[in-house]
């Protein structure tokens, strides 16, 4: 029984203390942390369980090592607070994946970045179309800034068309090539061929679609980036 009420006792004092740590450490939302932020936020957690596993350990032994975790962070936050260069060493630098309306590929390879996470973020986005994004920035903490092209404004009744020519063919907007690989699947969600994909693209001038790092149809207007030399 005394063993049980150590242990209450001790993850008490621990979650009070793992607290007050964060606190002081500062407020940043879970999805800006940054690798350093999450390596002391992982450590410490590892550093209570252990804690809290082993009563008979004294809670000393715990303590030094958390506020130690806490003095590191707080000295390396200040200082790259003073320098870029430790700054962008500690949190990393942006990495503009889209650049006037073109795909980086050297850059998402660099940053183990593919096709897939670029699609998803931009849906998370609401954004259906590369072809309307004009920049797209991988921040140092994964998420992806989106800046959409600016679209010319018509008058109420032609968007009226637009909208009406929009829903009737609810176009998902899936890619047809990525990496320079023919997404059958995606094909036949839009009911097209393999062999219809190559006319097209043959007709627009691209004789290899193995050079098309992405390929996607969209109201009857094809995106195409090629891929880098």
């Amino acid at each position: 029984m005394e063993e049980y009420v150590l242990m209450i006792v001790r993850t008490i004092f621990l979650y009070i203390v793992i607290l007050f740590i964060f606190r002081v450490m500062g407020k940043r939302e879970i999805g800006e942390l940054s690798v350093l932020d999450l390596v002391v936020f992982i450590m410490i957690a590892e550093m209570a369980v252990m804690a809290i596993e082993n009563p008979k350990d004294p809670l000393i032994h715990t303590i030094i090592p958390m506020f130690l975790l806490m003095g590191i962070q707080i000295i390396l936050a200040y200082v790259s607070l003073k320098s870029q260069r430790i700054r962008d060493v500690i949190d990393g630098k942006p990495s503009v994946i889209i650049n006037n309306g073109k795909i980086d590929e050297k850059v998402m390879r660099k940053q183990r970045y593919n096709f897939d996470d670029l699609l998803i973020q931009l849906r998370d986005k609401n954004v259906k179309n590369v072809a309307d994004v004009e920049f797209a920035i991988l921040e140092p903490s994964g998420k992806l800034s989106v800046f959409e092209k600016k679209k010319n404004e018509g008058s109420s009744a032609d968007q009226d068309q637009d909208k009406d020519k929009e829903q009737e063919e609810g176009s998902l907007n899936l890619p047809l090539i990525m990496d320079g690989k023919i997404q059958e699947e995606h094909l036949k969600k839009v009911n097209k061929t393999n062999l219809w994909l190559r006319q097209q693209l043959r007709s627009l001038g691209y004789k290899d679609f193995k050079n098309i790092s992405f390929c996607s149809y969209d109201n009857g207007v094809f995106f195409i980036d090629l891929k880098d030399e």
